[in-house]
């Protein structure tokens, strides 16, 4: 992973967590989903910097490469 991929793939995570964030309370969502904008023009520009833009599998991989807890194995595995 070079570091492009790796701002891309972290710039992703992020976005991820920002907006599990902004939806964690449906009540309030409408007010945080403005805030949602700065991470995603940051992942939007990593991606692009990365040549990942429409490479969803890459990208998918790289993140799971950084953060193995995203690939959702622990939830199938019912843990």
């Amino acid at each position: 992973m070079d570091n492009d991929e790796l701002a891309a793939a972290q710039a992703y995570v992020r976005l991820l967590e920002a907006t599990r964030a902004a939806l964690a309370d449906p009540d309030d969502a409408p007010v945080y989903l403005p805030l949602l904008t700065s991470p995603m023009r940051e992942a939007d520009h990593a991606l692009r910097s990365a040549g990942l833009t429409g490479n969803e599998d890459r990208l998918f991989a790289l993140v799971r490469a950084l953060q193995p807890s995203l690939s959702g194995s622990d939830r199938q595995a019912g843990r």
